[in-house]
Parts: structure tokens; C-alpha cells; sequence
């Protein structure tokens, strides 16, 4: 059993990646130029959008009366379609996430969460609501929201590999999914497809290390898991090359087959490129998701 002290100390390590995160995550967005946001529309929601002319077909309880006075015309008030403004994302924290090949490189976890908070500065600073997939972060806007998100993106989760979430998505929605997608296969197919079956369309971005493309290993190997719970030893690790390739050819060729069908977007960034340019494409796919 973790003792108390423990626990604190690992609350006290998570607390301090905090404010790097959240400062590199607003520098990174503030290199992303935001353009007109044209994604709005009207539809049952709480916030003013605009006042139009009665057209034919409106019902009379539907025309604002107090703006119609002051004016020949009569004018409805519309409201802003707060499901389609809605953006969920998920991000993979999982053991396999704290991979980096070099010291120079950055683990995937840690660019995985400043690419997801960058892309949430972005989507609330172009007016949307921005939550996690699940139910312990519902979308909102604001600056609170973006703490919150970056509090909730500096949790660690201790199993190998992570499983999409996909609960409680808003019918319309528009989703963010982020992981190196190394473990089951099948779990990313049932949310892509609950998603689809739901109306929402989103981006899958694959965040791999070089080392895990090019698989740069040589004689005597012993690969074990991140979480310790898989361990495999090797004298020709040279001889697992091509099969390993050929496997992770096959993974990209099904997560891009899977995204194709349903409707998403799909990606693969690698932790030795920018950040800035995996967010400038993100952020180009998420306006063409819209």
C-alpha cells in the first residue's frame, strides 16, 4: 500500500509540471494564428448569436418584440448551437506515453499533453467549449476551463496502455484523440464507432518516438513495457525488424482505415519534429471537422 508521505510527494511532483505545462502550451498556441471563426451557427443553445429578419416559416413566439419595435421589421433573436461548438478531447496518459529514446527527445506524454492544451487555448480563444471525453470534465469556455484542463492533462495513469474514452460525447460534437494507439486495437474501433454513431467527427493523432519507426535495436535486447509488465529478451534483435515494421505499418494502415470510414482524420507526429507544426495541421484538421 502506497504510504501517505508517498502520495504527497508524487501529488507535490505532478503539481509542479503545472505551470511549464500551462506557459509552454500558451506560448506554443500563441505561435498559431487564429483566423476568422466561421464555425458558428445558429441553433438551441443559452447564448445570444444574432438578430435576423422574420422569414417565412417562423413561428410568432419565436420574434423578439423589444428589438422589433425599434424597427419596421420584425426580427428574431437567435441563439448559438452550443452542441456543434463543443470539442472533446481525450488524452492517452499511460505508461507506454512516458517513452523517449533519448535524452534530447521528449517523453510522448509530454508532448502529447502540450499539443492537447495548446489545441484547447486555441479552440476556447476561437469561442468554443472545450471538455474531456468522460464525465469529469463537461466542455466549457474560459480561462478557468484551460486550468482545468491542464490539471487534468498532468495526471498519470499507471496501466500500459491506454483505452479511448468515449463516454458521455455530445450528439454533434467534434473530438480530439491523442495516444501512440499501441495497445488494443479493438477499443479504438467501439469509440470511433460510438462516436460515429453519435454525429461525431474528430482527429486521431498517433504521437510516436523516431526509435519506435526505425526500431534502431542490434544483438542482445531486452525490451520490457513501460509499466514493467511485459518483458521480452532477444539475442537478434535485428531479426525482429522487419516483422516489427510490418506490424506497425499494419496498426497505421487499420487507425487510418478506421478513421476513413468514420468520418475522422487521422495523423502520426513524431516527438523529434515541432510541436508547432503538429499543431498548425491540428488545427487546420479541426476547422475541416467542423
Amino acid at each position: 500500500m502506497t504510504s501517505p508521505r508517498a502520495l504527497r510527494l508524487d501529488a507535490e511532483r505532478e503539481a509542479s509540471r503545472l505551470p511549464p505545462l500551462l506557459a509552454r502550451a500558451e506560448h506554443l498556441a500563441g505561435t498559431v494564428l487564429l483566423g476568422e471563426h466561421g464555425r458558428r451557427r445558429a441553433g438551441m443553445g443559452d447564448d445570444f448569436w444574432q438578430y435576423r429578419p422574420v422569414q417565412t416559416g417562423d413561428a410568432r413566439r419565436m420574434i423578439d418584440w423589444r428589438r422589433s419595435a425599434r424597427s419596421d421589421m420584425e426580427f428574431v433573436r437567435e441563439r448559438e448551437w452550443q452542441v456543434a461548438q463543443s470539442v472533446m478531447l481525450w488524452l492517452d496518459t499511460s505508461a507506454s506515453m512516458r517513452f523517449a529514446s533519448d535524452k534530447n527527445l521528449p517523453e510522448k506524454a509530454d508532448r502529447a499533453r502540450l499539443i492537447a492544451l495548446a489545441s484547447a487555448i486555441l479552440l476556447i480563444k476561437g469561442g468554443e467549449r472545450v471538455g474531456v471525453t468522460g464525465t469529469a470534465l463537461p466542455p466549457r469556455r474560459g480561462r478557468a476551463q484551460i486550468l482545468r484542463l491542464a490539471e487534468h492533462f498532468s495526471n498519470a495513469d499507471q496501466t500500459d496502455y491506454g483505452v479511448p474514452e468515449a463516454r458521455a460525447m455530445l450528439p454533434h460534437a467534434r473530438a480530439l484523440f491523442i495516444s501512440d494507439f499501441m495497445g488494443d486495437i479493438d477499443a479504438v474501433e467501439a469509440a470511433l464507432t460510438k462516436a460515429a454513431d453519435r454525429g461525431v467527427r474528430g482527429v486521431l493523432m498517433q504521437v510516436l518516438d523516431p526509435a519506435e519507426e526505425s526500431f534502431p535495436f542490434h544483438g542482445r535486447t531486452i525490451f520490457e513495457s513501460a509499466g514493467k509488465t511485459l518483458r521480452y529478451e532477444t539475442l537478434k534483435a535485428n531479426d525482429l525488424k522487419e516483422r516489427y515494421l510490418e506490424k506497425l505499418a499494419t496498426r497505421k494502415e487499420t487507425l487510418s482505415h478506421l478513421c476513413s470510414v468514420t468520418g475522422w482524420q487521422f495523423t502520426t507526429h513524431h516527438t523529434d519534429a515541432s510541436a508547432q507544426s503538429a499543431l498548425l495541421w491540428l488545427h487546420s484538421a479541426m476547422e475541416r471537422s467542423a
